[in-house]
């Protein structure tokens, strides 16, 4: 991958993550006025299904090439942050909730054992359950993505016939939600492997990625997704539509994705362009990157606890500052201890794969 347009996929991951925190932590016990850019929390994680895919798409044509090495990456990169998450955000919430109980109400706090286990097996959102994760409502996206790195590997490492049998029973167990944003993460599979956009112009690549700028900023702009949310329930009712939770998005979800995917293609034509640009700001890039699944997985938690501690004046912005730097502080200590040593979790996971793997291949032989 060209070390341009990868400079640009980590900015792009990391301005999402910040958005997402800026979306939930647009409460008015912490500042009166609402934030600017506050309305784009859904849409960057779609922009992190588009990606996700790409990139998953990508390592495993060019390293991760066997069932262990996929598997041992997807587990030691998810549980890494997943588990620390699970604890910390029951931990944190605990603590302050006996500080500032007003600042969590209408996040639940009951059913321990079924909100841990699930999201302990990234359940909370199979059918029409939806299980909230304590204050950690940014969890449900790691519900939907880890079944896409499951499905994904089933489609890539197992015979067909076998897995469009388990493709068809996964589907069964994870219900429509799930499914239905699967097409958005396949939009990032399908641009890594499609060739067609690669043979654009400079000309028509640069005019893409105007276009797509422009266009992702008009859909915001004129509301497109609450529009067609809207039109949606009006369709379906709105007692079904509000059991599709996080998914009652999707017609307006698969155009932004689109745009998405489109943006990144044009980028990666014209990545040798603003590679000069993007190789001056690498370093800071890659570092920031490199703590953003710590900040999207903890961040509510996180702002929650120490607004909770500070339990400052909303008129005016320094409670919210005040309480964004410590949250940042935080995901930088935790994030160092979690996700930047995932690397000696992996191999311990490959290994006892491979072992398993061996093993298979013994009976198998001896059959």
């Amino acid at each position: 991958m060209n070390k341009g347009f990868s400079v640009y996929l980590d900015l792009v991951r990391f301005i999402a993550a910040c958005l997402v925190y800026v979306y939930h932590s647009n409460q008015r016990l912490l500042v009166e006025e609402i934030l600017p850019a506050s309305n784009f929390g859904h849409s960057s994680v779609i922009v992190f299904f588009v990606l996700s895919g790409f990139v998953i798409a990508y390592v495993t044509d060019t390293k991760e090439n066997t069932w262990t090495s996929y598997s041992a990456s997807r587990l030691s990169r998810v549980y890494s942050v997943a588990v620390p998450a699970i604890i910390l955000t029951l931990a944190l919430d605990t603590v302050g909730r006996s500080i500032f109980p007003a600042l969590y109400a209408g996040y639940p706090y009951d059913q321990f054992l079924i909100r841990s286990l699930g999201s302990l097996l990234f359940a909370n959102e199979v059918w029409f359950i939806s299980i909230t994760s304590f204050s950690n409502v940014p969890y449900w996206s790691i519900c939907y993505e880890i079944w896409y790195y499951a499905a994904f590997g089933i489609l890539m490492f197992m015979p067909r016939r076998t897995a469009i049998v388990l493709l068809l029973l996964l589907a069964a167990a994870l219900g429509p939600k799930i499914i239905l944003l699967a097409p958005i993460w396949g939009m990032g599979v399908l641009l890594y492997y499609w060739q067609t956009p690669k043979r654009l112009s400079r000309i028509a690549s640069w005019s893409l990625f105007v276009g797509t700028v422009a266009a992702i900023t008009l859909f915001h702009y004129h509301g497109i997704s609450p529009a067609i949310a809207e039109w949606l329930k009006a369709q379906m009712g709105s007692e079904l539509h509000r059991e599709f939770t996080f998914s009652k998005f999707f017609p307006a979800d698969y155009i932004l994705g689109i745009l998405v995917a489109a943006n990144f293609a044009a980028v990666r034509n014209i990545a040798i362009q603003i590679e000069p640009v993007m190789l001056l700001i690498e370093r800071p890039v890659k570092t920031l990157a490199s703590y953003t699944f710590t900040l999207y997985l903890l961040h509510q938690p996180l702002f929650l606890f120490w607004a909770a501690v500070l339990r400052g004046d909303p008129n005016g912005h320094g409670y919210w500052l005040a309480t964004t730097m410590l949250m940042a502080v935080s995901v930088g200590v935790i994030g160092y201890f979690t996700e930047n040593k995932r690397h000696g979790l992996r191999i311990g996971i490959e290994k006892a794969l491979c072992r398993i793997n061996g093993r298979l291949r013994v009976r198998h032989g001896e059959a």
